[in-house]
């Protein structure tokens, strides 16, 4: 039999036993399993003892998070593992060269929060930003490869953006979301002037919604011309909004909205469905020109879905044109690819829009199967004051006439434009000079001053 010593030993054996236990629970439920950071539960206990200690004298402090850009296609492109492994790697940089007393936790997914105690206004937050943001973006090792990320941030300053844990990090998060919508890499400290900014886009998003799904967003045509004859060859599709309350929105605004808010696919599908209803009726030899975002050449579904809606509106593959920007396929290129293989393979033609613009336009020519190129306009505008624009765009008709690709040059306003890219070799145009964009019933007059009576 046991003593009394003995028994007591074992008690407390089991006491300790049950309190290590406890400490270790308490410890997984406040850590972050795959980088070792604290995570969600822990920001909210250290920010909370932050506010308990200064509630005689608020002195203000901040918070932060950082979201890493484009880290989904290194998921797609490299798998879950490497994913995993730059997050490890961004961890331990983030525990090496935030301030003493600093906190910094994984917030989920591919965002990191952080709690600055000595940081009290925007051009403190700014400059830990900007530090935070150069030791992100040097290269990561896997191995075989590096690669890069930048990141955005979204900064907060107790109490002046919320006085408790929730409100504080909604201000951090519109921070954060008014940075991706810049771009990347971006530093944003909230203020009440963002927060309303942020709140007019949600009521523009909400609009843009139900414009949607009342139909209410519209197409219009722009042609395209042969510089030879002066004679339309197809038409490009733009979107175009009237809303009763907002008023015109102009395209720039609410499209890249769209795609932020992720909803283009919608928007997009009904903008092909109009246009492909309404060329239709144009003669059969008129091609029309539809641009596609970058959302879209990250979807595998995106080629299904085109398809499904020229069946739908009985629209030859052959007449399609698509457009899209080196910027949208360098998201994700690998999927681009594949997207533009299987809609050349329906007989799809793809166009490269704003070429001269992006960083590696002659590595695009190479590696994807284009046919057409679309001169930017910048370049078109300059051609008759500036010789370098000049030059670029004579090596730019030699270089796709060699590589068996049209030309398009965008934005014509002049007689002058469009005689000089004519002599230089530059088949089609576009621009104002040629017509301006209209709706589909506009359209069908200019085909009937313009191309009926010509054709007979």
């Amino acid at each position: 039999m046991l003593d009394r010593a003995q028994e007591r030993g074992m008690m407390l054996s089991e006491e300790a036993s049950q309190q290590v236990s406890q400490s270790e629970l308490h410890a997984m439920a406040y850590t972050d399993p795959l980088t070792g950071l604290g995570n969600r539960h822990r920001m909210r206990d250290k920010m909370r003892r932050l506010v308990a200690e200064r509630a005689e004298d608020p002195a203000p402090f901040a918070i932060c998070i950082a979201n890493l850009d484009g880290f989904k296609p290194i998921n797609d492109l490299f798998g879950m593992t490497a994913g995993d492994e730059i997050l490890c790697q961004v961890a331990h940089r983030l525990k090496a060269c935030i301030p003493d007393g600093a906190t910094v936790t994984r917030h989920g997914g591919d965002e990191f929060a952080f709690v600055f105690p000595l940081v009290f206004e925007r051009t403190g937050a700014e400059k830990i930003g900007q530090m935070i943001r150069d030791v992100l973006s040097a290269p990561y090792d896997l191995g075989d490869r590096n690669v890069r990320l930048s990141a955005s941030f979204g900064f907060a300053i107790y109490p002046f953006a919320g006085e408790d844990f929730e409100e504080l990090l909604k201000s951090a998060e519109t921070a954060l979301y008014r940075s991706k919508r810049r771009g990347r890499g971006q530093i944003t400290v909230y203020s009440v002037q963002i927060a309303q900014e942020m709140k007019r886009a949600t009521q523009l998003e909400q609009a843009l919604r139900n414009a949607i799904i009342n139909d209410a967003v519209d197409v219009h045509f722009q042609p395209i011309v042969a510089l030879k004859t002066g004679m339309p060859v197809g038409f490009e599709a733009l979107a175009r909004w009237n809303d009763p309350d907002l008023g015109f929105v102009s395209p720039a605004i609410f499209v890249p909205l769209a795609e932020e808010r992720g909803f283009i696919d919608a928007l997009s599908e009904t903008l092909l469905r109009k246009a492909t209803e309404a060329a239709h009726s144009w003669p059969r030899e008129l091609f029309l020109s539809f641009n596609l975002s970058s959302a879209q050449l990250m979807d595998p579904g995106t080629a299904s879905n085109i398809v499904s809606i020229l069946n739908r509106t009985g629209f030859d593959p052959q007449r399609l044109d698509l457009e899209i920007t080196e910027t949208a396929m360098m998201t994700s290129a690998e999927t681009a690819q594949r997207i533009l293989l299987e809609l050349r393979d329906m007989g799809i033609r793809i166009s490269l829009d704003d070429f001269g613009t992006g960083q590696s336009s002659l590595g695009r020519l190479r590696d994807f199967t284009f046919d057409k190129v679309k001169i930017d306009r910048a370049f078109v505008a300059r051609i008759t004051t500036d010789r370098a624009s000049e030059h670029i765009i004579k090596a730019i008709i030699a270089m796709c006439d060699g590589l068996g690709l049209q030309v398009v040059a965008e934005g014509i306003e002049h007689l002058e434009e469009a005689e000089i890219l004519k002599r230089f070799g530059c088949a089609l145009g576009q621009g104002y000079y040629f017509g301006k964009p209209v709706d589909a019933a506009a359209t069908l007059e200019f085909l009937n001053e313009r191309y009926y009576d010509q054709t007979g």
